[in-house]
């Protein structure tokens, strides 16, 4: 449900929108739009783990360009940024201005 709210308000913003595989992993979502990327990885939480957060980071980390990576979860605490890659609340995300 949390992928479909994410799907719906990139397309809503004029992303095309697929999903991304890199090696054997998945992106949830590469969105682009005229020249814009941007690369989403959506969960519930990723602090239940380590491991957890090591399966949303793996896919991003392994992209090689420089648009923008972000991991999408209800956590809490999020606004970190590790290796480039921005880790949000969902809400926040859907409220920002532009991406």
């Amino acid at each position: 449900m949390l992928e479909n709210i994410v799907w719906l308000e990139l397309r809503r913003r004029g992303y095309e929108v697929t999903v991304g595989k890199v090696g054997t992993t998945e992106v949830d979502f590469v969105a682009q739009r005229q020249e814009d990327t941007i690369y989403v990885q959506v969960a519930t939480t990723i602090a239940a783990s380590a491991e957890t957060r090591r399966r949303e980071y793996a896919p991003l980390e392994a992209v090689a360009d420089n648009f923008p990576k972000y991991v999408l979860s209800l956590d809490p605490i999020a606004g970190d940024r590790s290796a480039g890659i921005y880790h949000m609340r969902i809400p926040d995300f859907l409220l920002l201005g532009a991406y």
